[in-house]
């Protein structure tokens, strides 16, 4: 048989077999420039309106420029200047609120609490929208905020000032579920940044504020408040005088045992709250 006839239509060698070989090869070549599946893909959303106002005024304050004290403009000045309802305002100071940067003072308006180091949240807040274990979250806080406030007590001498600040600002915030919330925040963190590790403080602040976030939801929407932030909030406040007392006793297995029945506590209260079984 001439050779001839066993050319392609570009003058390459190759019989019928040899033809079947490349067309697998492109075929093969094909399906792997095909994009992938993406399964259980949704729609995106737009992010709520209250989570960009909390994310600007979060990125001003962590950014330095709003300094602790500050006083913010009034809700219907900042609805103003975010083109945004006043309701969406209100939701978003909730949120900063209960991450401890700012405090709402009934009839005064909301004031720069801290500006912490860069927080995790928004990573933490991912997990948890994907994987939905907030027990598993509060459990990691109550294993983060034991480590610090363990080494805290063992410290030498223990650093318990900023401590006792936070407590005393917690004890003046009994009266308002706003300030109380920020305040508590804020005497957490401090026990835990007592420790002397940042990334311990700046990962402990980021898993406490999702869970908070987690815990605290129906009061950011409806400002409807917590009802074990009802008074008398003596119980809750001995709760954190004793892991204040235990750091400043340098008591490490107190402290221990103040901020387990601190978790305890709350998850009882978190529980009702849900109307489950604690």
């Amino acid at each position: 048989m001439p050779i001839y006839r066993n050319l392609d239509r570009r003058g390459r060698l190759g019989g019928p077999g040899q033809r079947g070989r490349r067309r697998s090869v492109a075929d093969i070549r094909a399906r792997r420039n095909q994009p992938v599946d993406l399964p259980g893909i949704h729609p995106v959303r737009l992010p709520r309106v209250s989570d960009e106002v909390a994310e600007q005024i979060r990125r001003l304050i962590v950014g330095e420029q709003l300094a602790e004290g500050a006083r913010l403009p009034a809700e219907r000045e900042l609805a103003d200047r975010f083109g945004v309802s006043r309701p969406m305002v209100s939701q978003a100071l909730r949120m900063l609120s209960l991450m401890g940067l700012i405090e709402i003072r009934r009839g005064a308006g909301a004031f720069v609490l801290r500006r912490p180091q860069a927080m995790v949240t928004a990573s933490v807040g991912l997990m948890l929208d994907l994987h939905g274990s907030v027990g598993e979250l509060a459990e990691l806080r109550l294993w983060l905020e034991t480590l610090g406030v363990v080494h805290a007590a063992q410290r030498q001498p223990p650093v318990t000032a900023g401590i006792g600040d936070a407590l005393r600002r917690l004890a003046g915030s009994t009266g308002s579920a706003s300030e109380w919330i920020a305040a508590d925040t804020v005497f957490h963190a401090t026990a835990v940044r007592a420790a002397g590790n940042t990334y311990l403080t700046t990962i402990y602040e980021g898993v406490h504020t999702a869970v908070l976030t987690h815990e605290h939801e129906h009061w950011v929407r409806t400002e409807t408040e917590p009802a074990w932030l009802a008074p008398p909030a003596a119980p809750l406040l001995d709760l954190h005088r004793a892991i204040y007392d235990a750091v400043a006793a340098a008591d490490a297995e107190a402290a221990r045992a103040a901020v387990l029945r601190h978790h305890q506590v709350m998850l009882e209260h978190l529980a009702a709250a849900q109307g489950m079984p604690s």
